[in-house]
C-alpha cells in the first residue's frame, strides 16, 4: 500500500512556541487543567488564567466541560513542555472545526479522541468555547483548508 499522500494532521510535533495566539492560550489552558487533574485537583481555577489573560475568560466553562467528557486516557503535556506530544494536535483540531467548520466535521475530529456518545456531548461545549474565543478576539486557524 503506498503511504504518499497522506496528509500530515495539524501541529503534529510543532514547537509549542511557534503557535497563533489563539492556539497557544487553548494549549495552556488545556495543559495546566490536565495537570490539575493529574495532582488531582479541579482543572477550572487551573485553566482561567491564560484565557482571561487573553480576554476569553468566558471559554473557562465551556472548556471545563469539553475536557471532563475526555477519555481518561488522554495524552496531554505538561505546560513547560516545548513542542506538541500525544493528543494535543487532535483537541487543537477538534476545537479549531468547532469554532471554523460544520459541526459534522468537528464531531468527526472528536471521534478521533473518544467514542461516539461522548463525542456528540462534547460538541456543545467545544462550540461554545468557539463562541466565546470569538468574542474575545481569538480566532483559531482553520487547518484543515
Amino acid at each position: 500500500m503506498a503511504t504518499h499522500g497522506l496528509p500530515t494532521w495539524p501541529w503534529t510535533d510543532q514547537e509549542a512556541e511557534t503557535l497563533p495566539l489563539a492556539e497557544a492560550v487553548l494549549l495552556e489552558a488545556v495543559r495546566r487543567w490536565a495537570e490539575a487533574a493529574r495532582r488531582g485537583r479541579p482543572g477550572l481555577p487551573e485553566l482561567r488564567l491564560p484565557l482571561i489573560a487573553e480576554g476569553a475568560g468566558a471559554a473557562a466553562g465551556p472548556l471545563d466541560a469539553a475536557l471532563r467528557l475526555m477519555p481518561a486516557g488522554l495524552v496531554i503535556g505538561g505546560v513547560l513542555e516545548s513542542r506538541l506530544r500525544g493528543d494535543e494536535p487532535a483537541l487543537l483540531l477538534a476545537f479549531a472545526l468547532a469554532q471554523r467548520a460544520p459541526r459534522r466535521e468537528a464531531v468527526a475530529a472528536l471521534l478521533r479522541l473518544m467514542p461516539p456518545g461522548p463525542a456528540c456531548a462534547a460538541i456543545l461545549p467545544a462550540v461554545a468555547l468557539g463562541l466565546a474565543f470569538r468574542r474575545g478576539g481569538l480566532l483559531l486557524r482553520r487547518p484543515l483548508r
